[in-house]
Formats: C-alpha cells, sequence, structure tokens
C-alpha cells in the first residue's frame, strides 16, 4: 500500500515548495496569499464521436495561475490520471519556471484525462478539436499559448492552430508553440527541453570539477526529454548506463548507445526489450549506483519511501515536480545536489518563447541562434541561481524558487491590485 508521502497530491507539493522559498522573502502573507492562488481554473466535459459512431465523453482543464507578468504559457497533457490538482500545480511550477527565466509570460497548464495511445488518429483529432474549441475562451496570442506536453506533440499542437485559427477566420501561428515548422514552430524547440537539462547538468558538474566524459547517467522516461537529454549527454561524453519507459528498462554498465536506442524504440515502440543490456524495472534504475540520475518522466517518482534508496550525486530535474518535499529532505542530508525542475527543464519554455516572438513578427531565426540564445539565457539565470544559494546558504531548488517568486511580487508591486 502506497504511504501517504507518496499520496501527497501535487498541488501539495507545490504549495510546500512555495512556502518554503516564501520564508526567505519579506513577503506580506496577503501578497503570499496572492502568488500561491490560481487566477482561473476551467473544467469542460465534452463529447468525441469515435471511429465506431459511438459517442464518448471526456474531461478536460485549462488552469491560469498567474497572469502578473503577462499572457499564461504552459502545456497541453494527455494522460489517464490528468486531474484538476495536477494541472493546478504544474500551472503553478510554469509561473515559477517562466520568472525564473525572465520570460513576459506567467504559468498555465492544460489537459485531458485520456490515454491517447488507445486512440485512432481521427479519434485524436476529434478529441484535440473539440477540446480546443471548448477551452477557446481563455486562448490567444495575447491571452494563453499552450504547447506540447506528456502525450501530445507538433501534430497536435498544429490541429489546435488551426482549430482556433477557424474559429477566428484567418492564420493565428503564435496562439501555440511547439507546432510543426510549416505553420510556423520554431527551429530547435523539439530538443529544447532535453538540451536545457544537458547545459545545467554540465555547468553544475563544472562547478563541482567533475567533467561529462567522467560521469554515469541513468535517465527514467525516454519521451523528448529523456531521449534528448541521453543523447545530448552521450554526446558530451556522459556513459548512458541505464534507460527506462512505462513499460520498463535496460541497464548496461558498459554504456548504452542512446541514438541506437532511439532507433530501436521507434521499432519495438519501448526500450525494455532493447537486447545490449539487462532488464531493470523503473524502481531500481532510481537506486542505481551512477553520478547523475535524470527522472524525466511524470511528478512524484522520488518520495519519502524510496529517497534513501537512491545512490546518485546528482540529481537533473528533466521532469516537472518528480521530488516531493519530504524526498528533497532525505536527498539533501545525502549530500545530493538538485538540480530543480523550473531551472533545469526550463528550455522548453525559453523556446516556446523564441517561437511565440518569430510568429508575432513573420521573422524566424536559425537554429544556431535558437541555440545560441537558448544557452544564454538558461546559464545566466543559472548563474543567479547558484548566486541566490551561497548569497542565501540554500540548495538550488529554494534558491530559484526564491529568485522566481521575488520576480513576481516585484512585478505585482510595479502594477498594483486593481481596483
Amino acid at each position: 500500500m502506497a504511504s501517504a508521502a507518496k499520496r501527497r497530491s501535487a498541488y501539495d507539493v507545490a504549495l510546500a515548495q512555495f512556502n518554503e522559498a516564501a520564508q526567505y522573502l519579506n513577503l506580506p502573507e496577503d501578497v503570499q496569499a496572492f502568488l500561491r492562488t490560481p487566477k482561473r481554473e476551467l473544467i469542460v466535459h465534452f463529447p468525441v464521436i469515435m471511429d465506431d459512431g459511438h459517442i464518448e465523453m471526456f474531461t478536460g482543464y485549462r488552469v491560469h495561475h498567474s497572469t502578473v507578468k503577462g499572457p499564461t504559457k504552459g502545456g497541453i497533457r494527455y494522460h489517464p490520471d490528468v486531474t484538476l490538482d495536477e494541472v493546478r500545480a504544474l500551472a503553478m511550477w510554469m509561473t515559477w519556471k517562466c520568472a525564473l527565466m525572465n520570460l513576459p509570460f506567467g504559468g498555465a497548464k492544460g489537459g485531458v484525462a485520456v490515454d491517447p495511445y488507445s486512440l485512432s488518429e481521427g479519434e485524436l483529432r476529434r478529441l484535440t478539436r473539440r477540446y480546443t474549441a471548448e477551452i477557446s475562451i481563455l486562448l490567444g496570442p495575447e491571452k494563453d499559448i499552450p504547447a506540447p506536453d506528456v502525450g501530445t506533440n507538433p501534430k497536435i499542437m498544429g490541429w489546435i492552430m488551426d482549430t482556433y485559427s477557424i474559429h477566428q477566420g484567418y492564420a493565428v501561428p503564435a496562439v501555440v508553440t511547439g507546432k510543426p515548422i510549416s505553420i510556423g514552430g520554431s527551429q530547435g524547440r523539439v530538443d529544447a527541453t532535453g538540451l536545457g537539462v544537458m547545459y545545467t547538468t554540465r555547468e553544475t558538474l563544472r562547478r563541482k570539477g567533475i567533467h561529462m566524459h567522467e560521469i554515469t547517467v541513468a535517465v527514467q522516461g525516454f519521451g523528448n526529454v529523456g531521449s534528448v537529454t541521453a543523447m545530448a549527454m552521450h554526446r558530451e561524453g556522459a556513459k548512458i548506463v541505464a534507460v527506462s519507459d512505462v513499460k520498463g528498462g535496460v541497464y548496461n554498465p558498459a554504456g548504452i548507445d542512446p541514438f541506437d536506442l532511439m532507433r530501436h524504440v521507434k521499432e519495438s515502440g519501448t526500450v525494455a526489450d532493447y537486447p545490449l543490456g539487462d532488464p531493470i524495472t523503473n524502481a531500481e534504475l532510481l537506486a542505481l549506483d551512477v553520478d547523475v540520475l535524470v527522472p524525466a518522466a511524470l511528478e512524484g517518482v522520488l518520495h519519502a519511501d524510496n529517497a534513501d534508496k537512491v545512490r546518485a550525486r546528482f540529481i537533473a530535474e528533466g521532469a516537472n515536480g518528480p521530488t516531493t518535499p519530504e524526498a528533497d529532505k532525505i536527498l539533501l542530508e545525502k549530500g545530493v545536489t538538485i538540480i530543480p525542475d523550473i531551472l533545469c527543464n526550463a528550455g522548453g519554455v525559453v523556446v516556446s518563447y523564441f517561437e511565440w516572438v518569430q510568429d508575432l513578427q513573420s521573422f524566424f531565426w536559425s537554429e544556431d541562434e535558437i541555440r545560441r540564445q537558448l544557452k544564454r539565457i538558461m546559464l545566466s539565470n543559472f548563474d543567479a541561481v547558484w548566486d541566490m544559494a551561497l548569497e542565501k546558504k540554500v540548495d538550488l531548488r529554494t534558491a530559484a524558487y526564491t529568485l522566481a517568486i521575488s520576480r513576481v511580487a516585484e512585478a505585482l508591486e510595479a502594477r498594483g491590485v486593481y481596483p
């Protein structure tokens, strides 16, 4: 039976992280209440005509956590376990992530409770278009700009852009990011999050006097983020020794070529039956004796019941919210360095910002320029977090949250409260 700590809700975790950081800021209680409360929440129940002609009902969500620094930004998740509580938490994390990267966005998140892999492409397209129509009262390039998340991809973003555009009567590419390049997507968007994980991990190691070619890495989750992270770290000389997905994992202490693994996954659909290694469970992967652990799947995978089993020296949070506050305390006491999600995996929203800007001005950048600007923004804000950690004598997560919250609070003070 799962423990109470393991069952702790994502939103409770997000609030606990906020409260931990807020104590280092001299913020009035009413300002703290404003910052931790979502601005608006939309729940929609909508019908979809399935391939056999029957109608099935689905439930979707869109939450705007904050609009203090600008229009809201955040992904859309298709997963059977999507709940309002989870979407609230993810929207709050997006607020801090955008603020930490100094982007002119607030945080949002959306989702539909559905297993997208159980639907045909036609059913998935009809679900996406109807969900988009239902939440369109919140969407717009100046209001709310979605992006891909777990279970969604560029094709789905293209359907969202087209549906919104049809309702407007003209093409509106800036309403969504992470879409195909042929309809206004950005070069470098697909690799952005994983590259950002590599940049921040490499910089953390550098400051500890460690080179990438000296480390071993285990990656939980081989979707967009995990696969790109593994390939980017492999290119830098790191040894990838274990990878897993929802069906299981593979372990090879001599190293796994993530490019060859990706070719296998495209044929097989999973890493679990990769022949060049031994089978491993997700739980076993988290406890491997490696230098760097990259949780790049879902939130809450590191919790009070398993944190003491973690042997990695560094955790690079490719997923949002993979570590509960209880696990944080255990891991920090063990001397583990955690690169927090709002810093580590912010590359995706940074390049989403670039895509939005390019769409608004109808002027597009080269991939080299995208990567140069991504690296600049991520490392400059990494420096700010590192300096904050040293100044306040706190861990990197508390430093990142303190810096992000202070930036939103500063914007709130400048704007004031209406009326």
